[in-house]
């Protein structure tokens, strides 16, 4: 398999969506993943991960989720914005992900299964959207805020999804970290009953000495160890559940 890819910005949907999306250049169809970025927005190590995705042999995007509130700004200052907001309203991240997941399997080179991935605020929203669109495969890394509200004063406001979980549609994969606080183990725990408890596919991993960001290359968070096994877990599920 060839490594080639192409990486551009495209515009996608009704509402013209920015969106960074990559794909191989040559070979057959390829299965589609969404990527839900973190808080911290739309950023070059999101654009990365994308990249990442189409260099192992799948189309990948990530919608630009703050391009309404902030059309024009850099990730750090679209951030910054969002948050003073309060965050993006569910029920608009589901949307942008059903368009990107639409624009994946509208490709000429389309295998037809999308998954979704998400770090930080993503985890939490790609857990959100697999409970609302149909996906094949969802992958929540460190998410946030799940099962319970932000405490006071921070810049999220989001409410539990706990209601929703009986409505996941697809096999979903946890990767967190035993130090991370939001969310701390006990809440990974809880999420690991709640999702066998509705009958759901959930597998999950959490890394000793990794905290909240293990992924991150370029914040102080990162671990490699947990980043590199994280990396051989996501593209084994995503091989079983969308081919590759």
């Amino acid at each position: 398999m060839s490594d080639a890819i192409r990486a551009e910005t495209v515009f996608i949907g009704d509402e013209q969506i920015q969106a960074y999306q990559a794909r191989p250049v040559d070979g057959g169809p390829v299965p589609g993943v969404v990527v839900i970025h973190h808080l911290p927005g739309y950023d070059e190590a999101t654009k990365e991960m994308v990249r990442k995705f189409a260099a192992n042999g799948y189309a990948a995007i990530c919608p630009n989720l703050f391009w309404r509130e902030a059309p024009g700004a850099s990730p750090d200052d679209a951030s910054a914005f969002v948050r003073g907001q309060g965050g993006i309203a569910d029920e608009q991240i589901v949307r942008d992900v059903a368009t990107a997941a639409a624009a994946l399997r509208g490709l000429d080179n389309a295998a037809g299964k999308v998954g979704v991935i998400g770090h930080c605020s993503g985890g939490r929203q790609a857990l959100l959207v697999a409970t609302a669109v149909e996906l094949d495969a969802a992958v929540d890394c460190y998410g946030a805020f799940a099962l319970e509200p932000p405490p006071t004063g921070f810049p999220l406001r989001v409410t539990s999804i706990k209601d929703r979980l009986a409505d996941v549609r697809c096999p979903v994969l946890g990767l967190f970290g035993d130090d991370d606080k939001y969310p701390a183990p006990a809440e990974v725990a809880r999420l690991a009953e709640l999702m066998a408890e509705h009958g759901k596919h959930f597998e999950y991993h959490s890394y000793e000495g990794a905290g909240h960001g293990f992924f991150a290359v370029d914040r102080p968070s990162y671990r490699p160890q947990a980043a590199v096994d994280g990396w051989q877990r996501i593209f084994a599920f995503f091989a079983e559940h969308l081919g590759s």
